[in-house]
């Protein structure tokens, strides 16, 4: 085994969870904030814009592309030579594949498609509004963890990798 090729793909993991956290983070923080104290008509019309422009984004690609990757690195880990590196992989692929792509999956796609079946900022999606970013928001709130989470699981690997552990 190359570690110092590893190393660096493990950097690179660490890299893709931190950036697919980032986005979590900025929707958390900033996004979903706005559009809460935006009339319903207003946010609810934004959040279906958005929606919609995130299956064509590079941002689907990265969340999506994640998954094989982190599963394929838990698995492998054990059966690979990398000591003390080998729990923090599995973690890593456990917070990435049940934390961010579960919690999309089963909570916060499902509303999505609710949503964007709603007329664009119509009576109904101002009425399902509220409770959608009621709902939607702590489970984006633990997307955001949980991929911050792989990404340090992740460099925290690479780094034992590299001193030898």
């Amino acid at each position: 085994m190359n570690t110092e090729l590893v190393t660096w793909g493990l950097l690179a993991l660490a890299m893709a969870s931190a950036l697919v956290a980032g986005v979590f983070l900025t929707f958390s923080d900033l996004v979903m904030p706005s559009l809460r104290r935006a009339d319903a008509a207003a946010g609810s019309a934004a959040m279906q814009l958005i929606n919609r422009t995130v299956y064509r984004s590079v941002f689907l690609v990265l969340l999506m592309a994640m998954v094989p990757v982190s599963v394929v690195v838990a698995i492998g880990a054990p059966l690979l030579s990398v000591g003390e590196a080998t729990p923090w992989l599995v973690v890593a692929g456990g917070l990435y594949v049940f934390g961010v792509f579960g919690t999309t999956a089963v909570g916060n796609v499902p509303m999505n498609q609710t949503l964007d079946r709603m007329p664009l900022a119509g009576a109904e999606a101002q009425a399902y509004w509220p409770g959608y970013v009621r709902g939607w928001l702590p489970l984006n709130h633990l997307r955001t963890l949980t991929s911050a989470g792989a990404a340090a699981c992740y460099m925290i690997a690479a780094v034992l990798l590299a001193q030898g552990g």
